[in-house]
C-alpha cells in the first residue's frame, strides 16, 4: 500500500500512517459506473458481429453444409433421388431371385444407385453445399481398379503391386483437385451469402 501511495505523490510516512485516506481514492476509480456488460462480453460481442459465423466442428468445418441444397437442372422432378429408389428396388429383386438368376437386376440397380448418389454428391461439392472429396476420389480408382483386375489378373499375379501403386497416385492427385476445387467453390459460397 505504501508504493501505491507513494506513486500517488502521498510520502510513505503519511500513507502509512492515514491508510484510510487511501482507500477512498482507490474506491473511487472503482465506482466509475460501467456500461452494461463487462469488458470481455462487449469484445465478443463486437467480435462476433464482425467475423461470420463459423462451423461448429473445430476443424471439420467443411462438413457442414452451408446455405441451400443446390437445386437440380430438372428442379422439380427428384430424378436423382427417383433413381436412386429404382435402384434399390432392382437391388432388392436381384438379391431375392439369387446370384445365378437375378444378376441383370443387381447390376442394373446397383448402376443406378451410383449413378444416383454420384449426381447428388457431385452437384453438392462442386457448388461448395458440402465436401464429398473422398467418395468423388475413390469412385474413378475403383472403376480403374475393376478394369485392371479383370485385365490383368488372368494373365500375371505380379502386377498387383504396380496397381496399387497407380491406385494410390491416382487418389492423391482426384483428392488434391477435388478438393481445392470444394474450397474454391465454398468460399465464393460463404462470401455471396456474406452480401
Amino acid at each position: 500500500m505504501g508504493a501505491q501511495a507513494h506513486a500517488a505523490g502521498v510520502p510513505r510516512a503519511d500513507a502509512e500512517s492515514d491508510g484510510a485516506a487511501a482507500r477512498p481514492a482507490a474506491a473511487s476509480v472503482r465506482a466509475r459506473p460501467r456500461p452494461s456488460g463487462s469488458a470481455p462480453a462487449r469484445r465478443a460481442r463486437a467480435r462476433g458481429a464482425r467475423s461470420p459465423r463459423r462451423g461448429r466442428g473445430g476443424g471439420l468445418d467443411d462438413l457442414l453444409p452451408v446455405g441451400e441444397r443446390p437445386p437440380a437442372p430438372w428442379h422439380p422432378l427428384p430424378l436423382s433421388e427417383l433413381l436412386i429408389l429404382v435402384g434399390a428396388i432392382g437391388a432388392v429383386v436381384g438379391l431375392s431371385r439369387g446370384i445365378s438368376h437375378g444378376a441383370a437386376p443387381l447390376i442394373a440397380g446397383l448402376v443406378a444407385v451410383v449413378i444416383g448418389t454420384l449426381e447428388v454428391t457431385l452437384r453438392e461439392h462442386l457448388s461448395g453445399y458440402r465436401s464429398h472429396t473422398i467418395m468423388l476420389a475413390v469412385l474413378p480408382v475403383i472403376v480403374l481398379d475393376a478394369a485392371l483386375v479383370l485385365l490383368v489378373t488372368p494373365f500375371a499375379t505380379g502386377l498387383r503391386l504396380g496397381m496399387l501403386v497407380l491406385d494410390v497416385a491416382l487418389f492423391a492427385l482426384l483428392y488434391k483437385l477435388l478438393r481445392a476445387r470444394f474450397l474454391d467453390a465454398r468460399r465464393e459460397r460463404v462470401f455471396t451469402r456474406g452480401r
